[in-house]
């Protein structure tokens, strides 16, 4: 990731009674320190936790066009996620000056879900490839596409959402990330993943079962697949609750092979039941 120091004049420096104001006029805060420090020495209440290491994925997460608190503890870490924000194109963003030590307002003490990456592609950060080629299937907004190409990886990034690829595309340009976007109907009869002979290819939320043997098919030797979708047992707590998004107990495990499984999981996480893999072609 390219950052420019130029973009921190698009950051507003805010303490104070102004602070507070802004807090009480409910604006997004989003607070860039580590899980332990957001809730052993507290938070603004109502943050939102995406620690300063994961930041790439922050534009994805977050309105763009919505104003923004950034804060961490001393106003240090606060500053690259306020430049990065500033560099993608979100329109208003505020860092709160001297960071939480200043902060005299009102504080909670509850931990929160981290938000941006999956959990289970963070708990298989050891067996993403350090260079090369990935493919993000189903992206979305691209949490997952801005993350990966900020490690050094080449990103491809499919999804059938136009619009949010554009962004996608749009803010990855102003970073300086390799992610390259295409519209893909992933549900159509023979749709288009582009070139075999990716490193890691990644699925999180996703299911349709006739896209597996492409996804495997799309993996380089040696090449990584981690997936991650519900489990049928999700329909009782939430959504998703057709079957045809929901995978049957030890049935991923069953649609990966013949990959060497490295990793698996099957449980309920934050509230959810997924189930999770990590594979390797």
């Amino acid at each position: 990731m390219h950052l420019d120091s130029s973009f921190d004049r698009n950051v507003t420096q805010v303490a104070g009674d102004e602070a507070e104001a802004l807090v009480r006029d409910g604006i997004r805060v989003l607070d860039v320190r580590t899980p332990g420090e957001f809730s052993g020495l507290g938070h603004i209440p109502g943050a939102t936790l995406l620690p300063v290491q994961v930041i790439a994925s922050g534009p994805a997460i977050l309105d763009p066009d919505s104003p923004v608190l950034v804060t961490c503890e001393h106003a240090v870490r606060s500053k690259v996620a306020a430049r990065v924000l500033a560099q993608a194109g979100f329109s208003t963003v505020y860092e709160l000056a001297h960071g939480m030590a200043g902060w005299d307002g009102p504080r909670e003490h509850e931990p929160a879900v981290m938000a941006g990456p999956s959990p289970w592609l963070l708990e298989c950060g050891d067996l993403v490839p350090r260079r090369g080629r990935a493919l993000d299937v189903a992206c979305g907004r691209g949490r997952h596409a801005l993350l990966l190409a900020s490690t050094g990886l080449d990103v491809t990034a499919v999804d059938r959402d136009e619009q949010a690829l554009a962004l996608l595309q749009q803010q990855a340009d102003r970073l300086g990330l390799p992610v390259h976007t295409r519209v893909v109907d992933l549900e159509s009869g023979s749709p288009t993943l582009g070139d075999d002979g990716y490193d890691l290819v990644v699925v999180t939320r996703y299911l349709h079962r006739a896209l597996m043997p492409q996804l495997l098919l799309s993996l380089a030797p040696g090449g990584i697949l981690i997936y991650e979708t519900f489990l049928e047992r999700q329909a009782e707590h939430g959504h998703p609750k057709n079957p045809a998004f929901l995978l049957k107990p030890g049935e991923l495990l069953e649609l990966v092979q013949p990959l060497h499984v490295l990793r698996q999981f099957e449980g309920e996480v934050n509230g959810q039941w997924l189930a999770a893999v990590a594979a390797q072609r």
